[in-house]
């Protein structure tokens, strides 16, 4: 009798404890998401006037890669790109580098970066008009005039380079990474050159969506804004120049 009687008061203390025990077993699998989701490439805060856009569809940083080779390691742009484009694109961006150079934005001395710059063209122009020490950096390199490195992460140390130029912007899935690695890798009183899209969408390998210059301003905090201008530089408009601040106040 008294086993019969000891049986239903197990179960009830089962469910009872059961019960008490749910909200603590609903705040394990609410942490473990939480911290399964930290493991995924975070986004950058957006500019509160929404100026700058990430465009969504990346599942991993891997895949972000993935989309952007998709497009340097095409045979058909990289036959362009060394071909009918290459003299084209040479005489354009020794125009703007010329230009710089007579603003007293780069020198024949000038350690230069070409930031995204595929197969050379830029780096090949600035060797041109007599900046000898150039040298771009991509996802796939093209020696001699590129090597090997993501914009997010530069292969170089603090304080290397005068002069950094990019027209690659719009392809940064973490556009403050990319700015803060040239700000890094910048000289005190060195130069960045960005050439953007601000008037048109860039093309369906872009990362983000730029609508003004006001969030390169607010990521450039350790340079000053040189000037703003319009270009015409193969489907972007506008130019973007900063110069690093030789003393950063702390």
């Amino acid at each position: 009798m008294k086993a019969t009687q000891t049986k239903p008061l197990i179960f009830k203390y089962f469910f009872i404890s059961l019960l008490l025990s749910l909200p603590l077993l609903l705040l394990l699998l609410l942490l473990s998401l939480q911290s399964s989701g930290g493991r995924k490439p975070t986004r950058p805060q957006l500019s509160s006037d929404g100026d700058l856009r990430i465009r969504p569809g990346y599942a991993s940083y891997d895949d972000y890669i993935k989309r952007q080779l998709n497009k340097t390691l095409n045979p058909k742009l990289r036959k362009i790109w060394t071909t009918r484009d290459w003299d084209r694109k040479i005489q354009v961006f020794s125009r703007f580098f010329t230009d710089l150079r007579e603003k007293g934005l780069l020198s024949n001395g000038s350690k230069a970066l070409c930031i995204g710059a595929r197969v050379g063209q830029e780096v090949e122009s600035l060797r041109r008009i007599g900046v000898s020490d150039s040298v771009g950096i991509d996802l796939v390199p093209f020696p001699p005039l590129v090597l090997w490195g993501d914009f997010h992460d530069q292969p170089f140390d603090n304080e290397t380079f005068d002069f950094e130029f990019s027209n690659v912007f719009d392809h940064a899935l973490y556009p403050s990474k990319f700015v803060a690695e040239i700000q890094r890798t910048l000289k005190p009183a060195g130069v960045c050159v960005l050439h953007v899209a601000l008037s048109r969408r860039s093309d369906k390998y872009s990362a983000n969506d730029l609508y003004s210059v006001r969030p390169l301003v607010r990521m450039f905090g350790s340079s000053e804004l040189v000037h703003v201008r319009r270009v015409d530089g193969f489907g972007l408009d506008t130019e973007v120049v900063f110069r690093k601040k030789k003393e950063i106040q702390s």
